[in-house]
């Protein structure tokens, strides 16, 4: 036990200390190609940032642990959008820009959906197991690419509207800042690793059951560099590389996680069921209509307590009916 609290300690510091090099480094590179924060936040940082995500997927799939696969991906993104939307809007609130409302979060939705209607098969008279097959991994990996290719479309034009106007100088030299996304994305992987080494084993120490650690300590442990990066994004006025972190985690551990994944070996839902994804799409839907409506294009310090408030509730809701 004396182990794992160490492990989850050392696990936490790295993660912060990755945090704040990440971003920083980010933002600098951002700076000198004249893209913006957002297209940064949306590819650099979320790949980075998903990777715990990716390894343990990947490695659950390949040990025949879909379960534990698709908890991880599912649990995150629902971390990703009530905890870390909220708690970074209760840090400071979060201006969301125009095209992310009418083209990014909508992806993000139609990502919950996708995953939800494949969830839901015997429901919708498409057999009697609740599996992921190769084929679902190839179209799910279809999906990503069209993402990234918008995106890369997004940051082409970003870059030639700045150029000559906007893009300035960075005050940090290119290769630091390189060094600094490097270390930052080792010190978020290798720390997130250690972080969910120890609270799973914390965890399996006090009885919790597989499905609870799913979702819950893992998806948080491997959650952490995105609320470590947006949180510091944030308290830096990076709004743009905060909310595109999310955004991108989001579309990453669907599209790109569960594809590879569920192309490598189908992966079993388990009990990961129609409660869970469904708190998933609501949470995606949510995210979208607090960035549209109430206060224009931005989510408050009192739409981001409703959300960690409804983080809080789903966990609730986990350990009663566990």
């Amino acid at each position: 036990m004396l182990i794992d609290i160490l492990c989850l300690a050392g696990g936490l510091a790295l993660i912060l200390i990755g945090a704040n090099l990440l971003t920083d480094g980010a933002s600098a590179i951002a700076r000198r190609w004249g893209v913006s924060d957002l297209i940064v936040g949306l590819t650099v940082v979320a790949f980075g940032t998903s990777a715990p995500e990716l390894v343990i997927s990947v490695v659950s799939a390949i040990n025949g642990s879909g379960e534990l696969a698709i908890g991880n991906a599912v649990g995150s993104n629902i971390f990703n959008v009530l905890a870390i939307v909220g708690v970074t809007a209760l840090v400071r609130p979060i201006k969301v820009e125009r095209s992310t409302l009418t083209a990014d979060i909508p992806l993000v939705v139609l990502s919950a959906l996708v995953l939800l209607a494949l969830g839901c098969g015997p429901w919708l008279g498409d057999g009697s197991t609740r599996m992921l097959m190769r084929s679902d991994g190839i179209v799910l990996l279809l999906f990503f690419a069209i993402f990234m290719r918008y995106t890369f479309a997004q940051a082409r034009q970003g870059a030639s509207e700045s150029s000559g106007s906007e893009k300035t100088q960075s005050p940090m030299p290119v290769w630091k800042a390189w060094l600094w996304v490097a270390l930052g994305l080792a010190g978020l992987v290798f720390g997130g690793d250690k972080f969910v080494d120890g609270a799973s084993g914390i965890a399996s120490a006090l009885g919790v059951s597989d499905a609870i650690i799913a979702l819950t300590i893992v998806a948080a442990g491997t959650s952490l560099p995105e609320l470590a990066t947006s949180v510091a994004a944030a308290l830096k006025g990076k709004p743009g590389l905060a909310i595109g972190n999310v955004i991108g985690s989001n579309i990453f551990n669907i599209f790109m996680v569960l594809g590879v994944s569920s192309t490598i070996r189908p992966l079993a839902f388990g009990t990961i069921g129609p409660v869970d994804l469904l708190v998933l799409t609501g949470a995606c839907i949510l995210f979208w209509l607090f960035g549209s409506f109430f206060k224009e294009r931005t989510i408050t310090r009192t739409e981001g307590a409703i959300l960690a408030a409804g983080y809080v509730a789903y966990i609730t809701y986990l350990v009663i009916i566990s």
